[in-house]
């Protein structure tokens, strides 16, 4: 990842208002089984209230199927915790970057994110359960 020209931007610990705007989102899925899929496409924060709304878009392209369009919301708090649009908990974003986890007996999914290149930050996900088992890795950039 490239070092971010200003060190002291990368070294503070992160708000959620850090995320307001618009990003540009790449992912990259890889399979246990060595199938890969990517996600191009956007993320956008936008307040309400006290929270913000975090919205993402774009195609999606998995081996043997034609592109598909695909999104997904969830709510932030002030403290970075991330919650589903229905109000039940994902997880905590560490505000120096660091790792995350979320159960969803019966699967397992871990997060580490990192903001070491800031305005540009890494989130991978490594997820494991009786059907699923990949790693997930999403870099977002400032629009």
């Amino acid at each position: 990842m490239r070092r971010n020209s200003r060190p002291e931007a990368a070294q503070r610990p992160r708000v959620a208002a850090d995320f307001e705007g618009a990003w540009r989102l790449e992912r990259h899925i890889v399979h246990a089984d060595g199938s890969e899929a990517r996600f191009d496409g956007k993320a956008v924060w936008l307040r309400e209230g006290d929270l913000l709304r975090y919205t993402e878009s774009g195609v999606l392209e998995m081996p043997g199927r034609p592109p598909m369009r695909a999104g997904r919301a969830y709510l932030w708090e002030p403290d970075l915790t991330v919650r589903f649009e229905d109000g039940r908990l994902f997880h905590r974003v560490p505000e120096a970057g660091g790792r995350a986890e979320h159960r969803c007996d019966p699967d397992h999914y871990t997060a580490d994110y990192d903001f070491t290149a800031w305005p540009l930050f890494r989130v991978v996900w490594h997820v494991i359960g009786p059907r699923k088992d990949y790693v997930m890795t999403s870099i977002y950039r400032r629009r």
